[in-house]
């Protein structure tokens, strides 16, 4: 398994601690087998809705597929600088990439009772311009550290750019990606489960 890819190793653990089959596991979650094998194996690099809804169906929030050896007390990163990353595929490199668009720097992997998912994520532009809007439970903040960023949210497009913010409930349909350039934005992330 490559090693930026360390989620599919931690789906299988959880997966397996839980007594549930890949096919039990898939159905849960409205996925595929093979994408829940592909994950597992580390030969896929996921986008965040079904890795959102895997998440569910383990009963587990997002960064827990980071965490390693969670505490209760206050958890630091200094200088933005977390090792801890998950590597999303993004639209427009195919559901079953091993490219990345998105990479998730997560700023509280070590913190285990948290309700929300904090993240600096590095936004790398696609060549796709059909972008499939997806949604899922709870909430979402960004805020633009460099870069523009477009948000599609329902019929709406957002553009942001360097220290423009936005909040928005993400059961609602959306898409965030790069606009024309790399980009890099703060992400709080709220997932019930």
């Amino acid at each position: 398994m490559p090693e930026e890819n360390k989620v599919g190793a931690k789906i299988r653990q959880i997966r397996e601690d839980r007594k549930m089959s890949i096919e039990e596991l898939a159905d849960a979650s409205f996925s595929s087998v093979e994408l829940i094998e592909d994950l597992e194996s580390g030969a896929l690099v996921p986008s965040l809705t079904p890795l959102l809804k895997i998440a569910r169906a383990l009963g587990v929030r997002l960064g827990t597929f980071l965490d390693d050896a969670p505490h209760s007390g206050p958890f630091m990163v200094k200088s933005g600088k977390s090792d801890n990353v998950i590597r999303f595929s993004g639209q427009g490199l195919g559901e079953h990439s091993n490219k990345s668009a998105l990479e998730f720097y997560s700023l509280a992997y070590g913190k285990g009772d948290r309700h929300m998912e904090p993240f600096i994520i590095d936004v790398h532009p696609t060549d796709n311009q059909g972008y499939e809007l997806a949604s899922h439970e709870g909430e979402e903040f960004l805020y633009v550290i460099q870069g523009k960023i477009e948000v599609l949210y329902g019929q709406e497009s957002y553009v942001l750019e360097s220290e423009d913010s936005i909040y928005y409930d993400s059961v609602v349909p959306h898409h965030v990606h790069a606009k024309e350039k790399d980009s890099k934005m703060l992400a709080v992330v709220y997932t019930p489960f």
